[in-house]
């Protein structure tokens, strides 16, 4: 038939790419309306205490894992009360109490993996999936906590590190590994405490290629001379700088400091 044109593999390769191109810019496009529907969250006053509470989880299914979760009370978790109380008072809040930290039941049900090598629109994805699952598990009878945290405990007779945790600000969630000991809980509640202070806004303070903490905004003291070792860690630095190159892992919330740039994020200042 005169005038009609039929299109060449090229042309119609062509036009395929740019329907995948549109689908993705979609995609992404409902990812982010999404995240802004779960993650409407009132704005930090710091005049009333947040409510956090702590989801447990048997990550490995181990007897002596559940064992553990099974003997936790708010207790082991106040650590991070009386840390952020603490370092509060520093910063003149008009809350003496910035945190009130409670334990749910446990959970049974494991949170959805996030791979380590995965891309901007994987990971954006697993924060939506991440924030329905979390809306799903979320069995707390007092109302919807400020924060949640799901502490997923690990056999302390596994060889394996736990994965590394991450904090949601989109939704407050955090997602904790911690180990299954009381050795333990203190560095847990450490942990626990730097994933909180992310869902409020902090950055970390290290450097991502090496973990180690970044001058001077990861430093506890950066005026300190000498300037190694530090005595204590800046909460979102994760570590203490002893000399040039190594920095070791706080054994407790005693050894921790917000500094100002982590209370700058937080509304603190």
């Amino acid at each position: 038939m005169a005038g009609l044109r039929v299109a060449g593999p090229g042309e119609r390769a062509g036009e395929e790419m740019h329907k995948v191109r549109w689908l993705l810019i979609g995609l992404i496009l409902l990812v982010s309306l999404s995240n802004l529907w779960l993650s409407a969250s009132p704005q930090l006053d710091w005049r009333t205490p947040l409510r956090v509470v702590i989801y447990p989880i048997n990550a490995d299914r181990q007897w002596d894992t559940g064992q553990y979760i099974a003997a936790l009370d708010d207790e082991h978790f106040e650590d991070i009360e009386h840390f952020l109380a603490r370092q509060g008072e520093r910063y003149r809040l008009p809350v003496t109490r910035p945190v009130r930290v409670r334990l749910a039941g446990e959970v049974q049900d494991q949170p959805p993996e996030l791979m380590l090598d995965a891309n901007r629109l994987e990971a954006a994805l697993w924060g939506l999936r991440m924030r329905v699952w979390a809306w799903r598990h979320d069995d707390w009878p007092e109302g919807t906590p400020d924060i949640r945290i799901f502490m997923r405990f690990h056999s302390h007779h596994n060889d394996q590190l736990p994965p590394h945790s991450m904090g949601l600000r989109d939704g407050r969630i955090g997602l904790v590994n911690g180990i299954a000991s009381i050795d333990y809980q203190p560095r847990n509640n450490f942990i626990a405490a730097h994933e909180l202070l992310h869902t409020l806004g902090a950055s970390d303070k290290y450097d991502l290629s090496t973990n180690l903490p970044a001058f001077p905004q990861g430093y506890a003291e950066p005026a300190r001379q000498p300037r190694l070792p530090q005595q204590r860690a800046e909460i979102m630095a994760g570590r203490i700088p002893v000399t040039e190159g190594i920095a070791l892992m706080p054994r407790s919330l005693d050894e921790a400091v917000i500094g100002p740039q982590t209370a700058r994020e937080i509304a603190w200042q």
